[in-house]
């Protein structure tokens, strides 16, 4: 039988590696063996992060809320019981953008959900 060679394949291999990790320090970027384990690494890094980043986001739009909301006189936690009361079914990423985007239109919310807890006051 004919001798396999692979030496054209093997430097397609390595070659699209070193191309991935372009741009990282020391040898991640030039040595094979330490480019392959930074590729992978940064590959489970990635993968695990565009999850972590969902999470992220609601943690800082409950910031934006939580501040917009303050300014009103009025803690987090209330608003949003109150959102439910006045069953208003606006997400927290639209809130957070509409405190920042639409002061006005975030003002007719807080005070629609400020009506709903005074009525669930009024009946207990």
């Amino acid at each position: 039988m004919a001798r396999v060679k692979r030496a054209l394949q093997v430097k397609k291999s390595h070659k699209k590696i070193l191309n991935a990790t372009k741009g990282y320090k020391l040898g991640r970027s030039k040595l094979f063996r330490q480019a392959k384990q930074a590729y992978i690494k940064a590959g489970q890094y990635a993968y695990r992060d565009r999850r972590n980043k969902k999470r992220d986001m609601r943690g800082l739009w409950i910031i934006q809320i939580n501040a917009a909301v303050r300014a009103h006189g009025m803690p987090y936690k209330d608003f949003i019981y109150g959102l439910v009361k006045a069953d208003i079914g606006l997400n927290r990423k639209v809130l957070a953008e509409l405190s920042v985007k639409a002061p006005a239109e975030f003002e007719q919310v807080v005070e629609k959900v400020k009506k709903a807890l005074a009525e669930v006051g009024a009946k207990a």
